[in-house]
């Protein structure tokens, strides 16, 4: 890599030319706004301020970076979802637009001012704890994950927007609940079959791989989930699953066998399975 030109157009230009063409520049500017703290307009307005030395060795040691692989999330230490902007870090899944639609459809099934109790299981940066937190003030929260370090991330996003009140516990799927019954339980969990070659691809490649993959055919941990859900379920209660596009009709015949009721796939915008739900009713 060549040195760090001397102002932000020249710079933005530079880094432009070595990313992949297709989001070169989006992403020369959210490395330089990142090491300058500044935003997108500011770069626009300041084209020909110097970039500071203090920041050219940041700068280089992200484009490195970049340019190996590794996810802009992850390289930014943030991502946005559903309204909140979050903390990431390699030991959390980068929260992704498709599961905006699983909280889409957990706010469908809980009223504005349901004061009722919801889980996240595998919560990683705490996205869908902390969204559905959010839009339903009232509403007693859990949020759980196997990984210490994903559950520190997660604490802070809570406090950095003043969702506190989420209670964050240590452990694998059920095993921090015992005894405890919810009204809704919601979660994206690690749904790629572990022989994939995907996951040796992209950002994948960076992501924690117990976040990604369960077993041969990549439903080892729904198959937990599934069948431990009639224990943690209250009547009426509903279990909201995202999945990956080929799963729905395995994972619905899963969700009947453990006896629950009004069993669906929704769709994501692209017309593929991604959300399986179901109800319990006994």
């Amino acid at each position: 890599m060549s040195t760090p030109p001397s102002d932000v157009s020249q710079w933005l230009l530079d880094a432009t030319a070595q990313l992949p063409a297709e989001d070169g520049r989006q992403v020369a500017e959210l490395l330089l706004g990142h090491a300058l703290q500044r935003d997108r307009a500011w770069l626009f307005a300041h084209a020909r301020d110097p970039v500071p030395a203090s920041a050219a060795s940041a700068l280089q040691d992200l484009l490195r970076r970049r340019l190996a692989g590794e996810p802009v999330a992850y390289l930014l230490g943030r991502r946005g979802f559903w309204t909140l902007d979050l903390e990431v870090s390699p030991d959390t899944l980068i929260p992704r637009p498709e599961t905006e639609l699983l909280v889409e459809q957990v706010l469908q099934r809980v009223a504005a001012d349901s004061d009722g109790r919801l889980l996240d299981l595998g919560t990683g940066s705490g996205a869908i704890a902390l969204a559905v937190a959010s839009e339903r003030p009232r509403m007693q929260v859990w949020a759980s994950d196997a990984s210490a370090g994903a559950l520190a991330v997660a604490r802070r996003n809570a406090a950095s927007h003043g969702l506190e009140r989420v209670q964050f516990r240590h452990g694998s799927w059920w095993q921090p609940f015992a005894g405890m019954r919810f009204d809704v339980i919601a979660s994206n969990p690690p749904y790629i079959a572990a022989a994939d070659p995907h996951l040796q691809r992209g950002d994948l490649r960076h992501e924690p791989a117990s976040a990604l993959s369960s077993g041969a055919d990549g439903l080892d941990a729904i198959r937990a989930i599934v069948a431990g859900a009639p224990h943690h379920l209250n009547p009426h209660g509903w279990l909201l699953l995202e999945h990956g596009w080929d799963q729905g009709e395995a994972i619905r015949a899963l969700l009947r066998d453990a006896g629950l009721q009004a069993v669906q796939t929704v769709q994501d915008l692209e017309a593929r399975d991604r959300v399986s739900l179901g109800q319990w009713l006994a």
